[in-house]
């Protein structure tokens, strides 16, 4: 089980329309930080259905081709939940930077899921660089993120 990011590889980026500005700003932030991004959208304000953005960017993510992902939506429960639908995906739906240290540190989280309409967006990014930063710890959680799958 991997422990940290492969950071070799892009990081998938996704929205609703109440997460496309957070989407847009954090897409140049990580690009400006060297990180390369895939962005699966939305590409607009237009109302759109959350789940047509959260599952590319979590099959990117399941099937290896991101690093990790990074996904927005106005509360995030909806693209966390949408996410979380992909076997090999663990999204976490974080508020503060605690939480997004914990979903990486305890549960090995790969897509990191931020509610837009509830957070600044200078938190966003703070909890983007803790969740890139933070390794997972293993040891007693390895073997709690192990029963998560249902096959």
């Amino acid at each position: 089980m991997e422990t940290t990011f492969d950071l070799t590889k892009p990081v998938a980026i996704g929205s609703d329309h109440a997460g496309f500005e957070y989407k847009e700003a954090i897409k140049v932030w990580l690009e400006k930080k060297g990180y390369a991004v895939k962005d699966f959208g939305t590409f607009s304000l237009d109302s759109v259905d959350y789940p047509d953005f959260a599952h590319p960017v979590a099959t990117s993510v399941e099937t290896g081709e991101a690093s990790f992902g990074v996904l927005f939506c106005g509360s995030a429960n909806g693209v966390a939940i949408t996410a979380n639908k992909h076997q090999g995906v663990r999204a976490g739906l974080c508020w503060e930077n605690d939480v997004a240290r914990l979903v990486r540190r305890h549960n090995n989280a790969n897509i990191i899921c931020i509610p837009a309409r509830f957070v600044a967006l200078s938190l966003a990014e703070e909890m983007v660089d803790n969740f890139i930063a933070t390794e997972f710890e293993g040891g007693r959680h390895a073997n709690r993120v192990n029963k998560i799958a249902c096959s």
